[in-house]
């Protein structure tokens, strides 16, 4: 009889555990969408993108140094792409800031018409028609972006579209940061 009963009650044990186990994990305030990135506290890859358009340079990490930099990689079948550009423009304006966009798996024609389009905030757009080149820097889909510290290490990293809240969260306290941090132009 002892033996029925614990039988019985070992289940409903293990179930609650596992489901007390389950609720912490819930509510520990853990962010489980944060991809971790290798890149981060590390320089740059040294994978150069060649140009997309003909009057601005492709994306060079040599570029980067002595540069506060957000590398942005897009493309124009991307809708949530579509969504983050309004956030890419604003960006544009920042002073002490470059922008540079890497063009991924898209075709030519398709990348100029999503920029004359939307707009064009990149100081340097490369491409990576074939997605090669973007695996050297982990990434994960479009879009993506890179903060690139002006020592060139990557400082900070986002999946996902480029957003007001993101930019109030810790990316864009990490670029404030930096932007601080950095020596001004002509200095």
């Amino acid at each position: 009889m002892r033996a029925s009963r614990l039988v019985l009650v070992l289940p409903l044990v293990l179930f609650a555990g596992l489901s007390g186990v389950f609720a912490w994990r819930v509510v520990d305030g853990e962010d489980r969408a944060a991809i971790p990135s290798a890149l981060l506290g590390r320089p740059a890859p040294e994978t150069v993108f060649p140009p997309l358009l003909d009057d601005a340079p492709g994306v060079d990490p040599a570029d980067f140094l002595g540069r506060v930099t957000l590398v942005n990689v897009f493309a124009s079948w991307c809708a949530p792409c579509r969504v983050e550009h309004p956030q890419l423009m604003a960006l544009s304006g920042t002073p002490g800031l470059t922008l540079a966009g890497v063009n991924y798996k898209d075709g030519v024609v398709a990348a100029r018409d999503f920029l004359e389009e939307l707009g064009d905030p990149y100081d340097a757009i490369g491409v990576d028609p074939d997605g090669r080149r973007a695996i050297e820097w982990g990434l994960t889909g479009v879009p993506e972006t890179y903060l690139v510290g002006p020592d060139g290490v990557v400082v900070a990293k986002h999946v996902g579209v480029l957003s007001e809240a993101v930019m109030e969260g810790d990316f864009g306290t990490a670029l404030g940061r930096l932007l601080d941090d950095a020596p001004a132009a002509g200095s």
